[in-house]
């Protein structure tokens, strides 16, 4: 359980508990039943409003057509594995060579962790505050209701998504090229992924997706089983050369036998450390869907439940797949995704072509996190939000196309792979991975215990605070530094002529 999201006795002093109606009760939902106090009422609705249980929601949308609080939490766990067990796993041999297998295997495990903390920081404010729709809410409510800070929030929020869509067509085009030996100019392969993903975005309702999701999940398992054993039944990695004085076209290293780091090699530049540090980092954080999921949830005290599932899976196979392709590939073989790493043609194709799946499903998911942000706001409280309606389904439809479309460009405008996970890492995932959960624990704790929380919960208050200090402080690093790096790292790649050109023909294959 996440550090300082338990405690004794409620002092007699603290807020009241604001639980709601219908008796859906934050108090008896958190862990051991601990007083759980809400920071405060969302800008945008009424005190009434504000207290809306989950039961009375779904009492509210019974006679709906389409229902959204319908999530149980093996199908709210089914989103999870297809949003984590994803096609970012194959950047792992990559960062295990810049980062030395050691340091990646450890910054695995404790990136891990820390996700798996803040998202029970996500949760908790959740069952606080069951009218939260998603992150955006969180935001506002977190710093004092400005309202700024939703737009700010929402600008971040939507930015995020569309670059893993593009991400997503980038890697589909990949894929098609690959397969197909170029027959069709990028363009026209990254204009397929996008079409065939924008009409499987159209299901409405996470319970829906939650089958797609559990396909998706299940065959990337597959795939990457398949390419960790293939690189090691393989005679040699791609690209083999047995002299260590030839230089390997795809790394631009010495060739010789497959060269395993178990710490960084010397002169490893603060720039690649960084960008490899950053993909281990964008693979695991994911919270920033975590409110949508739970505001589709019929209990989402049971969310705990998914998260412990994904997260003990995550560290498995990531370092195990991560490890053993890296044992097979070296640092002088490897590609990032790492299928391109295989030299085998046919052990390259069977172990992608598994991927089909998530390459589709989950830029499928982030545009329907996306496209339900923008819809719930201009429909909310009218029809065409609950019922089978032209307008809402054309609106429906109109929102994702819009998605689809700048998720398009981005593909084209930034048509390389793992600069891309780098630059998402730094820009977004340190507010919505680090930064806005330490505050939230801080908001909470203050709620709980009152102004002077640090010093009346004694050395919890104390080994919490600091502790999400150090939470925030992880958050403004990836920020500042790893923008930088990122962005360096992206001048370095056109420089050396390693990508090809903006809304380029030429094949981005494996």
């Amino acid at each position: 359980m996440a550090l300082g999201t338990t405690s004794g006795a409620a002092d007699a002093h603290d807020p009241p508990i604001q639980t709601g109606v219908n008796g859906y009760d934050a108090e008896k939902a958190g862990s051991q039943g601990r007083k759980m106090s809400r920071i405060g009422v969302l800008g945008r609705d009424s005190d009434v409003d504000s207290q809306k249980s989950v039961g009375k929601q779904v009492e509210l949308e019974s006679e709906n057509s389409i229902k959204y609080r319908t999530c149980s939490w093996p199908k709210t766990a089914a989103l999870l594995f297809a949003e984590y067990i994803c096609l970012a796993i194959m950047s792992f041999p990559y960062s295990y060579s810049v980062l030395g297998l050691v340091p990646g295997l450890i910054l695995t495990v404790v990136v891990a962790g820390l996700v798996l903390y803040t998202s029970l920081i996500v949760w908790e404010f959740c069952l606080r505050h069951p009218e939260v729709r998603d992150v955006c809410d969180v935001g506002q409510m977190l710093f004092y209701n400005w309202r700024w800070v939703w737009y700010v929030t929402a600008i971040m929020f939507l930015l995020n998504n569309t670059f893993i869509q593009g991400l997503h067509v980038l890697t589909g085009a990949k894929y098609l090229n690959t397969m197909t030996d170029h027959a069709v100019c990028t363009v026209g392969f990254s204009a397929i992924m996008a079409c065939i993903s924008f009409l499987c975005s159209l299901p409405r309702t996470f319970d829906t997706l939650s089958k797609l999701a559990t396909l998706s999940a299940f065959f990337t398992f597959i795939s990457v089983l398949l390419a960790a054993i293939f690189a090691g039944i393989e005679a040699h990695p791609t690209d083999y050369n047995p002299d260590p004085n030839s230089i390997i076209p795809i790394t631009d290293d010495h060739g010789g036998p497959p060269v395993v780091l178990v710490i960084p090699a010397a002169g490893t530049t603060f720039v690649s450390g960084m960008n490899a540090f950053l993909n281990i980092s964008y693979t695991f954080i994911g919270q920033i869907t975590i409110p949508s999921f739970i505001a589709e949830m019929k209990n989402p005290a049971d969310f705990p439940k998914a998260l412990w599932a994904i997260t003990i899976a995550e560290v498995i196979l990531f370092s195990l797949v991560g490890a053993v392709v890296y044992a097979y590939t070296g640092t002088n073989y490897n590609t990032s995704p790492a299928f391109g790493s295989l030299g085998n043609e046919l052990y390259k194709k069977v172990s992608f072509s598994f991927m089909i799946p998530t390459l589709i499903f989950l830029g499928v998911l982030y545009a329907s996190v996306s496209a339900r942000f923008v819809f719930f706001r201009i429909f909310e409280g009218t029809r065409h939000k609950g019922s089978h309606t032209v307008v809402g389904w054309a609106s429906w439809a109109g929102i994702l196309a819009c998605t689809w479309v700048m998720a398009f460009i981005i593909a084209e405008v930034i048509p390389f792979f793992s600069d891309l996970l780098s630059l998402m890492s730094s820009l977004f995932d340190s507010f919505f991975g680090f930064i806005f959960w330490g505050v939230a624990y801080m908001r909470m704790r203050e709620a709980d215990f009152g102004p002077g929380w640090i010093h009346r919960r004694g050395i919890r208050g104390l080994a919490g605070f600091a502790f999400n200090v150090i939470i925030i402080m992880i958050g403004v690093f990836m920020l500042g530094v790893g923008t930088y790096a990122s962005v360096e790292g992206i001048i370095g790649s056109y420089q050396a002529g390693t990508v090809n050109g903006v809304f380029s023909c030429l094949n981005n294959g494996l």
